[in-house]
């Protein structure tokens, strides 16, 4: 959803500014259900993390091109589902942000939305963050607390995805 208020509809915009509405309602909605969650302090890189995959997650899933505050309850369910561990989460983040760059290069239609989209998603992939180590065996020795165990350094999408999941659960 593009905030269009004065734009021309010749595509040159008229020089007036795009506002990425769409995004930065999925940016807030992201926001408000990491913040009921308390799951992270909102300073931290992990909750950015959860909330650029949350945000990432409610912007791409919206196929009608309309973010309406009314159904966000009912697309709790769908998100949950989009962000499940079981799913290729990153393979369909890559797959409909080249869908969407495809129909705005064919419209010629400016798209601050995807542009933004595209920013989170790159941070997501570029940036490693020091994690837990899910993987590691357990009884691999006595571990006293939460920091002593074994960390890695993972994609912030990884880390992000699950706390963006779980924030929502609690909700």
């Amino acid at each position: 959803m593009l905030h269009r208020g004065q734009e021309s509809t010749d595509g040159t915009g008229g020089g007036e500014l795009t506002v990425p509405m769409a995004w930065l309602y999925a940016e807030y909605i992201a926001d408000e259900l990491l913040r009921t969650g308390d799951l992270m302090p909102p300073t931290s890189f992990e909750f950015r993390a959860g909330r650029d995959a949350l945000a990432l997650t409610i912007f791409l899933s919206d196929t009608s091109g309309e973010l309406s505050g009314i159904r966000v309850i009912t697309q709790l369910e769908k998100w949950l589902s989009l962000t499940a561990y079981d799913q290729p989460w990153q393979d369909w983040v890559r797959t409909r942000i080249s869908r969407l760059a495809a129909d705005a290069l064919e419209s010629r239609a400016p798209a601050p939305d995807l542009d933004m989209a595209a920013a989170a998603w790159r941070w997501l992939e570029e940036t490693e963050l020091l994690a837990p180590d899910l993987d590691a065996v357990p009884g691999g020795g006595p571990v006293l607390g939460e920091d002593d165990g074994p960390k890695v350094w993972t994609p912030a999408w990884r880390l992000g995805l699950p706390l963006g999941h779980l924030a929502i659960h609690l909700f």
